[in-house]
């Protein structure tokens, strides 16, 4: 029975040992390290609004202003009462023909009268939508200096026009028909000075 009585010791022993050391208090933690408290934040400055102001446009002259003005109402004038008008062309062409004749015949007659010789004049040739940009801006020029050749055929001073081409970039219609690019196939002419 000692064997027994000993192995009874032995395991009461070691249910003891086994309590005491679950027991134990855990060992303290190692201290937080010491945290310096941060400077608070420099107030921002206050912003100064530093953009420029917008670039003020350049002040017209007086005599310029009246110009502007006597430009607008004559180009407005001539148009309205057919003193000048289109002239149109065909389909990838520059060529004049009768119609086309007729009207500049008209248009030499105001510019060659009272009323319309003192100005300088813009032909400006156009385009319809067909084609490349790089293409429709020559044949618009091609139309205004063909414009242009007949006007001093006609006995108009060529140092009086000035000739732009804007292709199919400012079309009076936007419609994809034949009807609309004919009526974008022209001819402009726009009073822009005096002489």
């Amino acid at each position: 029975m000692n064997a027994r009585r000993i192995v009874h010791l032995a395991l009461v022993g070691l249910l003891v040992l086994s309590v005491a050391v679950a027991c134990k208090p855990d060992p303290p933690a190692p201290p937080a390290p010491e945290v310096e408290p941060t400077p608070p934040a420099p107030r921002p400055e206050p912003t100064r609004d530093v953009t420029p102001p917008p670039p003020q446009e350049p002040e017209m002259d007086p005599r310029q202003k009246a110009l502007s003005g006597e430009l607008i109402g004559a180009n407005d004038y001539a148009h309205a009462n057919g003193l000048l008008g289109d002239v149109y062309f065909a389909f990838d062409s520059s060529a004049l023909d009768q119609a086309a004749r007729t009207r500049l015949a008209q248009n030499a007659d105001f510019l060659k009268g009272d009323d319309g010789q003192a100005f300088i004049v813009t032909l400006e040739g156009h385009c319809d939508e067909r084609g490349t940009n790089a293409y429709n801006l020559a044949l618009g020029e091609s139309r205004a200096n063909a414009a242009l050749d007949y006007l001093v055929s006609l006995g108009l001073e060529a140092s009086r026009f000035r000739t732009q081409s804007y292709g199919e970039e400012r079309p009076v219609c936007e419609e994809s028909t034949e009807s609309c690019w004919q009526r974008n196939r022209r001819a402009y002419f726009r009073l822009t000075g005096r002489r």
